[in-house]
């Protein structure tokens, strides 16, 4: 019997992982069954249970993968000296979570990244292993944006007297919301997210320039 490479098998695993995450974002999490998924992805039962055991796995493991993706994100951000600022560094970062692999999650081409993001806090809610997927991601992002606030201090580009745990936080609160937004009230371009960032971060520089004036 001829051996598969670990190629096929990273390849079906993904091919898994996209349909299930177009379902899920689609339909919700509830309403989707094990048999969408079977069709979504067009495999037999037995191949895809070679990989999840069910919903809950399948679910765990996009979370895990996302989370993974824009933690390493921020940890590479913060190598740098300085790293970009945050309309720039969070622009990227969102640019790419929102066009993971065109046609992830919807056929159309368009992100169904958010959706899937409501469907997954609000399974959160009552799934204590999801709960757990979640919270070990949040914290891995969040020790990320901490190094990256800390980077912004050691250089002079932000206030130091505010503790970094808290900047970081917010900076992700910002960027959740926005994908909140996007789920909810449709889709803009993430220019708007940085657009409105760059405001913000003009605010000391705007009233240094009233008082020139």
């Amino acid at each position: 019997m001829a051996r598969v490479s670990q190629e096929h098998l990273d390849a079906r695993r993904r091919q898994i992982l996209d349909g299930a995450a177009r379902c899920f974002a689609r339909n919700g999490f509830h309403a989707t069954s094990m048999q969408d998924v079977l069709r979504e992805v067009d495999l037999s039962a037995g191949a895809v249970y070679r990989y999840f055991a069910g919903k809950e796995e399948l679910i765990g493991a996009i979370v895990t993968e996302v989370l993974g993706s824009i933690g390493a994100a921020f940890e590479a951000a913060a190598a740098q000296s300085p790293p970009e600022p945050p309309d720039v560094l969070i622009g990227r970062v969102m640019t790419e979570v929102l066009g993971m692999r065109s046609g992830q999650f919807d056929e159309e081409g368009d992100s169904g990244f958010p959706r899937l993001m409501i469907q997954v806090w609000t399974e959160t809610l009552r799934n204590e292993e999801l709960s757990a997927v979640m919270r070990a991601g949040f914290l891995k992002v969040h020790a990320a944006w901490v190094k990256v606030v800390e980077a912004y201090q050691k250089a002079g580009l932000m206030r130091s007297d505010i503790p970094a745990e808290h900047v970081a936080r917010t900076l992700i609160a910002t960027a959740q919301g926005f994908a909140a937004q996007q789920a909810l009230f449709g889709e803009v371009p993430v220019s708007v997210l940085q657009d409105g960032l760059r405001a913000v971060m003009s605010m000391g520089a705007a009233e240094d320039q009233l008082k020139i004036s």
